[in-house]
């Protein structure tokens, strides 16, 4: 089985070879504009000669209309390859950021927008699902909406088994799709549009015609125009003296001036945006053309193919979107307004586009977030070889089995894997030890598994096996100046908000509840500490909920009436001298049993703060 250093290793290969090629491709792009610049110096000399020429005038026209055809082919050739040119360096670009996710670098991969977790969801803060150092940041460059948007959604809330089940089919197809993935992403690369405008621009897709519902309007943008070009015409003829032809002309530009709010109202979403839509088409385009298997693949392409390829849908807005930045050239805007009524063409060609395809534009969006959110996913797992799919168990099987569970969030050779067994329903796992030995990372380590799996994803893990679960967490809890919150206080409300989610699930539902608490009520004494945390502990089990507790706190541990619903494991440092010099490790590998030593004491002399007499 290949290994994250394979394919870190692959990633930095592909790297080098993607700027070899650049040098070559940039070499090409120069050799080309050189070329049309001779080619453009030449085309003006023939048809120079042939202005001035008295004799084989035909010859040299001929000459004049090859350069020239030459010069729009060698634009034409040039452009495209400059776009070839762009593409390599958004693919050099991917196999970097690429490199920095299989090795946890974090400092080298980018912190993208991803929208904040509420401050009271059951697990993202605590667990890190978003911001800096986070699993989003183990993805690839999505869509802001609706890759990222789409992603998100799936990540806050659980799947239910059966959608679970086919995005497992749809992630292990594109895992190894490895050119459709990276196509995909360097096309949602550039598209920053917020999942708030996208909805804008859907809704406005699907709104109602004005200027089409109103023949008159359409009857006077056509006899305007021709009215105008005719007088021009006459007056330029000599059939008239007069300049008529301005009559017209005003009466077009009062027109324009009374439906200027109307116009600007339909051009608005599309005008500055054909990037980001040309984009959307490619995504699209992409998607049609490959030939999927996963039935949740297929039907996600089948739905951008009905009843029109949506990436054609998109091309026809792009162009209509372009036509609005005439606009952006005010001398040559005025005088197409003044003649065509230009405008007034393009509002009735978009709304004929609304009345085709607006209506699908949500959907062809959720269509599309979906694929690109299992593309994530699939380039996970082919960045992770060794992670694994997770098998669903009944509700009935309140108990997640873990062999070899790691953090998602750590590199291999930092990650230290642990068989871990939360359940069956009523009980909880207490997890003892010293400081830093590894208590809370094992907890988010079975949460951040538990959320990637109800996900559709891969786990970090040989082996995991869990129920359809509600997960809630409190580790991550923080007093508030601005609220008037102790810590303490902090924790009973957060601790309130798993009990009484507990407390919701129906006996016999569809799902088991989870919690893991980290360091439960240490913000308080040591006394009401064990008396408050026994209570809490009991009730959760009481509503037939399965978890993990990390404590310090030997009497809770202890505790006879926990004895029967508890399993214990523990971590442990080792802590020598060598001359004189204080130092502790950790290995951590977690062990059966309570935890029988603590290292507060001796991380106080490791950092010089424990004097001679202490």
């Amino acid at each position: 089985m290949a290994t994250s250093a394979d394919v870190h290793a692959e990633y930095a290969a592909r790297a080098a070879e993607l700027r070899a090629r650049r040098v070559q491709d940039a070499r090409a792009v120069d050799r080309l504009g050189n070329l049309r610049l001779i080619v453009f110096v030449s085309a003006g000399l023939l048809v120079a000669r042939w202005a001035t020429a008295t004799a084989h005038q035909g010859l040299w026209i001929a000459a004049a209309t090859a350069a020239s055809a030459l010069f729009v082919g060698l634009v034409r050739a040039s452009g495209a390859a400059r776009r070839r040119l762009q593409h390599v360096d958004d693919l050099a670009a991917l196999m970097d950021e690429a490199q920095a996710r299989v090795a946890r670098a974090w400092d080298r991969l980018p912190v993208r927008e991803w929208g904040a977790a509420p401050s009271d969801h059951a697990y993202a803060i605590d667990l890190d699902l978003f911001g800096e150092g986070s699993l989003v940041q183990l993805m690839p460059p999505m869509s802001r909406a609706p890759g990222r948007s789409t992603l998100y959604a799936w990540l806050v809330a659980p799947a239910a088994p059966v959608v679970i089940a086919e995005r497992q089919r749809a992630v292990a197809e594109l895992r190894v799709a490895r050119a459709f993935r990276e196509d995909l992403a360097v096309a949602a690369t550039r598209i920053g549009v917020e999942p708030k405008a996208l909805d804008a621009l859907a809704q406005w897709a699907a709104g109602s015609p004005w200027f089409t519902e109103r023949g008159w309007l359409t009857a006077l943008t056509f006899a305007i125009p021709i009215a105008t070009v005719a007088l021009i015409a006459a007056q330029a003829t000599g059939a008239t003296p007069h300049a008529y032809w301005l009559l017209p002309a005003v009466a077009a530009w009062i027109l324009t001036n009374r439906c200027s709010a109307r116009l600007r109202d339909l051009f608005a979403p599309v005008v500055g945006r054909t990037q980001m839509l040309r984009r959307y088409a490619a995504m699209a385009r992409l998607v049609d053309e490959h030939p999927f298997d996963a039935a949740l693949l297929a039907s996600l392409r089948d739905r951008l193919r009905s009843p029109m390829p949506a990436h054609a849908a998109m091309r026809r807005l792009t162009a209509l979107a372009d036509s609005t930045e005439l606009r952006l050239s005010p001398m040559l805007y005025y005088a197409v307004q003044t003649l065509t009524l230009w405008d007034f063409h393009v509002a009735r060609a978009i709304e004929r586009w609304q009345r085709r395809s607006g209506a699908r534009v949500a959907e062809l969006m959720a269509a599309l977030g979906e694929i690109e959110a299992l593309a994530a996913l699939g380039t996970l797992s082919y960045d992770n070889p060794d992670w694994v799919f997770p098998a669903l168990a009944p509700v009935g099987e309140a108990a997640i089995a873990a062999e070899a569970l790691g953090h998602p969030l750590l590199a291999d050779r930092a990650c230290v894997r642990n068989d871990v067994t939360v359940g069956p329903a009523g009980t909880m796992l207490v997890v003892t030890g010293s400081n830093m030995a590894g208590k809370s990372t094992l907890l988010r380590s079975l949460g951040l598994n538990l959320v990637l799996s109800q996900a559709g994803s891969v786990v970090c893990a040989r082996r995991f096996r869990h129920p359809p679960a509600l997960l809630f967490t409190s580790m991550r809890v923080q007093d508030s100046l601005q609220r008037g919150v102790s810590y303490f206080m902090a924790e009973l409300e957060r601790l309130k908000l798993v009990v009484d989610a507990a407390d919701a699930v129906r006996p016999g539902g569809d799902r088991v509840f989870v919690y893991l608490l980290d360091e439960i009520l240490h913000g308080t004494n040591s006394a009401e500490r064990t008396v408050a945390a026994r209570h809490v502990l009991r009730h959760l089990a009481g509503t037939g909920a399965i978890g993990a507790v990390s404590t310090h706190d030997l009497q809770l541990v202890d505790d006879a009436e926990l004895a029967a619903i508890s399993r214990h494991v523990h971590f442990r440092e080792e802590f020598s001298r060598v001359n004189g010099s204080a130092s502790m490790t950790f290995d951590y590998v977690l062990r059966p049993g309570k935890a029988t030593s603590s290292n507060a004491l001796k991380l106080l002399e490791i950092v010089g703060l424990k004097g001679s007499g202490d």
